[in-house]
């Protein structure tokens, strides 16, 4: 049996607060879960320091450079709850750089790091909220590999909020193999009104995964205001369960059955014209 779940914050940027803000909702989810179950579960963008200045995540990152305190904290989360922990995102100092990667980090349940990917597609838009203007790629370096992968409860593909809207990276990791593609956000309430589902369901139904996105929700310390939503999604596109409002968490159970049913009475990927060849 393999258990899927997002958990939802409302990130701070102490953190130490987001630390025991996270092992809050593994607590409540081993209470619910079976000891023979497997289980896959994913934070929230930025889940250990959110709601500050983008400098800050660059002074962050340079402060914590040589003591890796956000990996060691994120691995002892996997480990006491024996979760294979896909950890939102952190930033990471980029050597010889004054910039950041926003970088997600993956984790067996024996706290090992199975790998990471650095946040491909940087936010750098307007929007019509408080903030008005978001200029992620001033502090952050983007990310280059794309990356699917292989863990107890599948093979997992990452993807990061804004990535989103980008089809092409959900078909490459859809290419590699990807069956579960985790989506960790902290939307905007303004775009995520808009589109944050839609999207997802197309993303699940064009590449016939199941897609699990964990978003930050809330006012945060800046002003800033996040969407929330998380939500988990079928191959088929359906909801299978979603949390709109407040920190909690969500859970589903992961079918190889239903993925396999989806994908061979459809098979997107041996109709699909527009390959490497085809485009020759």
């Amino acid at each position: 049996m393999i258990k899927l779940s997002a958990i939802q914050l409302c990130s701070g940027p102490d953190i130490k607060e987001n630390l025991a803000a996270i092992s809050r909702q593994l607590t409540i989810l081993e209470q619910t879960s079976l000891s023979e179950e497997k289980h896959l579960v994913v934070l929230p963008e930025c889940c250990l320091f959110f709601g500050s200045k983008d400098a800050e995540q660059l002074t962050l990152a340079e402060k914590t450079v040589d003591s890796k305190e956000l990996l060691k904290g994120l691995s002892a989360l996997a480990k006491q709850y024996r979760v294979t922990l896909v950890a939102g995102t952190i930033p990471l100092l980029v050597q010889d750089e004054d910039k950041f990667t926003n970088t997600c980090c993956v984790f067996s349940p024996d706290g090992k790091v199975l790998g990471q990917y650095n946040k491909i597609h940087l936010f750098d838009v307007d929007v019509k909220d408080n903030e008005k203007q978001y200029r992620e790629s001033l502090y952050t370096k983007a990310g280059e590999q794309v990356v699917v992968l292989p863990t107890e409860v599948g093979n997992v593909g990452l993807s990061v909020c804004y990535d989103l809207r980008f089809p092409e990276l959900y078909r490459q990791l859809r290419n590699q193999a990807a069956d579960i593609i985790t989506v960790p956000s902290a939307f905007t309430r303004v775009t995520g009104k808009a589109h944050w589902q839609t999207l997802l369901q197309a993303r699940a139904i064009e590449n016939q995964v199941y897609i699990i996105a964990a978003g930050q929700e809330g006012i945060h310390a800046n002003g800033r205001e996040t969407w929330g939503h998380s939500v988990i999604i079928s191959p088929w596109g359906e909801i299978l369960c979603c949390l709109e409002s407040g920190e909690g968490v969500i859970s589903a159970q992961y079918s190889n059955e239903e993925l396999n049913r989806v994908r061979t009475s459809m098979p997107i990927n041996k109709h699909n014209k527009f390959t490497t060849d085809f485009l020759k």
